[in-house]
């Protein structure tokens, strides 16, 4: 396979705006390692840019800025909700990414066991306010509901199977043939 397409991948949460909290942890804490994760799995295989070091990013707009200037761009998230039933994943993004998200939303399910909630309008959603996909033309992969014990004991048990399943799905999404 041969790289057609650049890639950017970003953590949606950092330490000074951690998003949401469940079971003892915080949405930055997930999407910041999760991130790191796949740029691990992702190295050696294709040529991407992240918004940040590892265990930080950049600020939201820096972030949305770098997203614009890439052909594919993935912000991480968790879901959250005040019944801690809720499970799944989603994704949110334009209609010409609907494809992706939906490959996206599909091998995070199979991987993690959880459902595939759709992928789903910018508009369809609490983060379409901040811009990753109106304005930085990206992908948001909301991996699990942060709030369901069992989603995050499922990413915990399978967070590196899943980083590289993610990162199959984001070469395959760059790359042609």
């Amino acid at each position: 396979m041969t790289q057609t397409k650049s890639l950017f991948i970003s953590a949606g949460h950092s330490f000074t705006d951690p998003g949401a909290y469940g079971n003892g942890v915080s949405e930055a804490d997930i999407v910041l390692e999760f991130r790191d994760l796949v740029a691990d799995a992702l190295r050696g295989h294709v040529v991407f840019t992240k918004d940040g070091d590892r265990e930080e990013n950049l600020p939201l707009a820096e972030a949305v800025a770098m997203a614009r200037t890439r052909d594919v761009a993935v912000e991480f998230h968790c879901n959250a909700f005040s019944d801690s039933g809720a499970t799944g994943v989603e994704t949110l993004s334009a209609s010409q990414d609907v494809a992706l998200g939906v490959e996206l939303g599909e091998a995070v399910a199979v991987t993690l066991g959880i459902a595939f909630r759709g992928a789903k309008g910018e508009d369809a959603g609490p983060h379409s306010r901040l811009a990753f996909v109106g304005q930085g033309g990206g992908v948001i992969l909301e991996l699990f509901f942060i709030t369901n014990p069992d989603d995050l004991q499922a990413y915990r048990t399978h967070k590196f199977d899943l980083s590289r399943v993610v990162a199959d799905v984001l070469s395959e999404a760059v790359s042609n043939g």
